[in-house]
């Protein structure tokens, strides 16, 4: 592990606090408590190196894939203090350290593409692209290297320097991967800052960020978008998703049942994108929350280092109340709960996985939502009134449609309002597509090449053409 005492200014003293295991409640160790004011050097650090960082894309590309191997070659304490720290099996861990070393190693092979403009006039127009100036990334406490990655890689493709702010309740292993970059990495073209509230609210604010990518809630996100407004920085918002699954009435339960409940569950369900909502029709609905159920009550839960745990804990304290919260409510309107519905006894921050049948519609474990191991079932008996309830929360990130008439599923699929709409799947990517939301999801476009051509700005050059013409 790296050392973690961050720089503090002169004559005061370095403050720390306590990163919890959520499987125990111990604490794994201690980050640093950064006080706002170290901004002003961190930030102007990361100005100076980007002029170096943005004058050699030959060089970038190369420093971009040694990050790529550094990371992989890390991966073995990266993914056990990742989960030490966030709580997921160990085997997610690792399958999160690849994903960052590959997110690098894709943007590190992408490069803007400068455009000729032709419009009858003498003159020689070309559109180039230039890098923005230092970008703040702020990143949750679900999947904080992976989602760190999602941010820092285009933005340093791009020609941008970086300063990272992870969650306090995962600062380790973000910290971890910081140290492991510099290795192979200029000089303050990614720094790592550690700290509780006001110093994402100070940095993001920063009249030297140019730009801020965020991921976390709405109410969050929207307090990111006012601070950043001060110095017109431009914003990437991904936020909160309350994504629905809608299966049609030819689905085959026991064939979707497994996918089903991963695309809920995977993570203890702390997945923006995850299905929070199953909407089904009547006819088959008791089998799909049999199906449901019965998975919830045989996965194995635990904490993430026992190689047979597949669901882990809540991340913190605070999440599990809001878990508990939700469906307390919904069990009180009159809801049922087919597998769970409590906390688990012990030590840790555990809740067992839950289906919900019976809930109404307007509970808030269905129109918010709830970032937990809490699924609502909800049956349907006309499927325009299925759509109509899949979009008629704030929400837009994803959806699926599940179905064996794929073209059928397809033209239902167009109809929900979302970023990403799957189907027969959930919650899967490629690194090479967009990924964005709609309504209170989120403002911007993260993933692949619009993720790369959101950290630069437009650069247009006029010449006279020589002949005149």
């Amino acid at each position: 592990m790296p050392d973690l005492r961050a720089d503090t200014a002169p004559g005061r003293r370095a403050e720390r606090f306590a990163v919890l295991d959520p499987a125990t409640g111990e604490t794994v160790d201690e980050a640093p408590d950064q006080h706002p004011d170290e901004l002003d050097a961190v930030v102007g650090r990361a100005h100076r190196a980007w002029h170096g960082w943005r004058s050699d894309a030959a060089a970038r590309t190369t420093a971009l894939h040694a990050a790529a191997d550094a990371v992989e070659a890390a991966a073995d304490e990266l993914a056990r203090l990742l989960t030490r720290e966030q709580g997921k099996p160990l085997a997610e861990s690792y399958a999160e350290t690849a994903r960052t070393a590959a997110r690098l190693r894709y943007f590190a092979g992408l490069a803007p593409r400068s455009r000729q403009i032709t419009d009858g006039r003498p003159v020689h127009s070309e559109i180039r692209w230039r890098p923005l100036g230092p970008v703040a990334a702020i990143v949750p406490w679900n999947f904080p290297l992976q989602l760190a990655a999602a941010k820092f890689a285009p933005a340093l493709a791009a020609g941008n320097t970086v300063v990272l702010k992870p969650s306090p309740f995962t600062p380790l292993a973000t910290s971890l991967l910081g140290s492991v970059l510099a290795g192979v990495l200029p000089e303050d073209v990614l720094t790592v800052v550690t700290g509780r509230e006001p110093l994402g609210a100070r940095l993001v604010s920063h009249p030297g960020i140019r730009h801020v990518t965020f991921t976390g809630s709405v109410p969050t996100g929207r307090a990111v978008a006012q601070g950043a407004a001060a110095s017109l920085a431009r914003v990437t918002l991904e936020l909160g998703g309350n994504d629905a699954a809608v299966l049609l009435d030819d689905a085959d339960v026991d064939a979707l049942a497994d996918r089903l409940f991963w695309a809920a569950f995977r993570n203890c369900g702390q997945v923006c994108m995850a299905v929070k909502r199953v909407y089904a029709p009547a006819r088959i609905h008791s089998r799909v929350v049999e199906a449901l159920a019965e998975r919830a009550k045989s996965v194995a839960v635990g904490p993430g280092l026992d190689p047979d745990t597949r669901l882990g804990p809540v991340n913190n304290a605070p999440q599990l109340a809001r878990v508990e919260q939700v469906t307390r409510r919904a069990l009180a309107d009159g809801a049922r709960a087919a597998a769970g519905g409590h906390r688990l006894e012990g030590p840790g921050h555990f809740f067992a996985p839950t289906v919900l049948t019976d809930v109404p519609p307007g509970s808030p474990v269905v129109t918010e939502e709830q970032f937990g191991p809490v699924l609502p079932v909800l049956p349907y008996r006309d499927l325009d009134e299925a759509v109509e309830a899949a979009n008629s929360t704030g929400y837009g990130l994803g959806g699926s449609v599940w179905g064996t008439d794929l073209d059928r599923a397809e033209a239902v699929a167009d109809r929900l309002e979302c970023g990403t709409a799957w189907i027969n799947h959930h919650a899967e990517l490629s690194l090479a597509q967009p990924f964005a939301g709609i309504k209170d999801s989120g403002v911007g476009v993260a993933g692949g090449p619009w993720g790369l051509y959101g950290n630069l700005r437009p650069f247009v050059v006029h010449r006279p053409r020589e002949d005149g013409r």
